[in-house]
């Protein structure tokens, strides 16, 4: 029971975005569609935040000849789905357009996790963590240790460094933020479009330096799906529950 002193819970959006048309894995299917464990991957990820009592709504980025068929997977699976909108050219440009979704919805303290649709595999946990990290930080992200060393090249043929491994983390999603923070984060990056980044922290640490960016325990679970040895990854992770963290 909620005592009288506390204040309501910010609404918490889950934004998947599922734009993309999955070149790198070599099939005229797009990768959220192709079918993994007698399942489409967007479905298992769907699924994944419709079970996660931390997500109030749902809000899927899809390309516009796509519209239909995710809406029809989302009344199948994932009551949750408030609304399916159109992405972009890019995974910013599909970022913008989820956060331009919430901002018209709900007020700007309100919670914003982006995931990638590809990342059908996500725990839980991880999922509840991000959220929860948000009840104290603006920006934060999942993240693992990387297990392999990393290098520098100057022209992509020539090591020219090698990191310091013990401090590299690979970066996942979910991201998660305050709505008002990721919004002037992609404000400001407006204003620089050479700036292509590949993920939602890094344009919190771009445009928003002030702003420290939480990193919270990813899963070794929540892999990419991008290439066809993906699939046989995650089929075989769905397969062993052992790796269900």
């Amino acid at each position: 029971m909620r005592t009288p002193n506390a204040l309501p819970r910010p609404p918490v959006i889950a934004a998947v975005l599922a734009g993309g048309r999955g070149t790198r894995m070599g099939s005229p299917l797009p990768k959220q569609f192709i079918e993994v464990g007698g399942k489409p991957v967007l479905q298992h990820t769907l699924e994944a935040f419709e079970a996660a009592p931390a997500i109030d709504t749902v809000v899927v980025v899809t390309a516009a000849d796509h519209r239909e068929r995710v809406l029809a997977l989302a009344r199948e699976c994932a009551p949750k789905v408030a609304d399916v909108v159109d992405g972009g050219e890019t995974r910013s440009d599909s970022s913008q357009a989820a956060i331009d979704w919430a901002g018209a919805r709900v007020g700007a303290d309100a919670l914003i996790l982006l995931h990638d649709a590809a990342r059908m595999l996500v725990p839980g946990r991880v999922i509840a963590d991000v959220a929860r990290a948000l009840g104290d930080c603006e920006a934060v992200t999942a993240a693992v240790p990387s297990a392999d060393s990393i290098i520098e090249t100057g022209d992509g043929e020539t090591m020219t460094a090698a990191l310091d491994r013990s401090r590299l983390r690979c970066v996942q999603t979910p991201q998660g933020f305050r709505l008002g923070t990721i919004a002037e984060a992609y404000r400001r990056a407006a204003s620089d479009p050479a700036f292509t980044p590949t993920d939602d922290c890094s344009v919190v640490l771009r445009f928003l330096p002030e702003v420290p960016v939480r990193i919270v325990e990813g899963s070794e679970r929540n892999l990419k799906v991008t290439t066809p040895i993906d699939l046989v990854v995650a089929e075989a992770l769905l397969a062993d529950q052992r790796f269900g963290g």
